[in-house]
């Protein structure tokens, strides 16, 4: 499922207003035709998002798309069940979700499995990306789908992630993007690569649809100057044909229907005269 630019433009307009009256930053992008990773995350999730599925948000704290509320309210009225999980307690200040637990996903079950589970800038914190892969493969239907969106490890940003000492991130963070410091969390990149990301989800079975870097020019995004030369580089490596060095990975994996799930579908089930069901 492609995400085009009739979609992205939908997002645009429903998160920013009117491209001609929004405010600068989101004008200035607009003009230089460039949309953000969460626009296309959004945009795909959109697609996603059946009336009546069970949609499984992990990670995603107090927020769904926290640049993007409207959609979030359009989105959790559409999902006919939208369970947060989150081991902080942010979880709990999540408007959104239809229900919010506060545990890890190793330590969430459920006896419903889900049509569609997102992770949004989440698999940079994963310390066992294989038995999060597994957990995540076992609650999905046959057929559902799982989307990442995360961080390239192999980028500037990440790269100083990596070597500045953790108690110096929130600092940082806070004079560039004015976060707070209770969503800044510990990142170990084990599944921030392309080929990680395979890896770990063809071993537990699930099959990679679709993949995307995504440009990100969004570091100084608060300072008008620096975001027009940000702007401008991604212009001229988009002209050459190369993805700008800072980016973004967005992937779609789905479990695949096997003979068996498609036979399970097509029996019928009858009641017997004790009211048993037998298939």
């Amino acid at each position: 499922m492609d995400v085009n630019e009739q979609a992205l433009e939908q997002v645009f307009r429903l998160k920013y207003g009117d491209p001609g009256t929004c405010g600068r930053n989101p004008r200035r992008r607009y003009r230089f035709n460039y949309y953000t990773p969460d626009d296309h995350y959004e945009a795909m999730v959109s697609q996603l998002v059946t009336p009546g599925c069970h949609w499984l948000e992990v990670g995603g704290g107090r927020d769904l798309f926290p640049q993007n509320i409207p959609l979030s309210k359009e989105l959790s009225q559409r999902a006919g069940r939208l369970v947060g999980v989150d081991p902080s307690p942010n979880i709990h200040e999540n408007p959104f979700v239809h229900s919010g637990e506060q545990k890890t996903i190793e330590e969430f079950t459920s006896a419903t499995p889900f049509d569609l589970i997102t992770m949004r800038m989440v698999a940079e914190h994963i310390t066992e990306p294989e038995q999060v892969c597994q957990k995540l493969a076992n609650l999905l239907v046959p057929g559902g789908k799982l989307v990442i969106l995360t961080v390239n490890k192999r980028t500037p940003v990440a790269l100083a992630a990596t070597l500045i000492p953790f108690w110096l991130h929130h600092p940082i963070k806070r004079v560039i993007w004015h976060t707070e410091e209770k969503d800044t969390f510990p990142v170990v990149y084990r599944m921030n690569t392309r080929t990680a990301l395979q890896q770990c989800t063809s071993a537990v079975g699930l099959k990679e649809t679709r993949f995307q870097y995504l440009d990100d020019c969004r570091t100084f995004h608060r300072y008008s100057l620096l975001n027009y030369a940000e702007l401008i580089a991604f212009r001229t490596f988009r002209a050459v044909g190369m993805k700008y060095p800072e980016n973004c990975l967005l992937g779609v994996y789905e479990r695949p229907v096997v003979a068996a799930d498609r036979i399970t579908d097509s029996v019928p089930v009858t009641a017997d005269p004790l009211g048993a069901k037998n298939p």
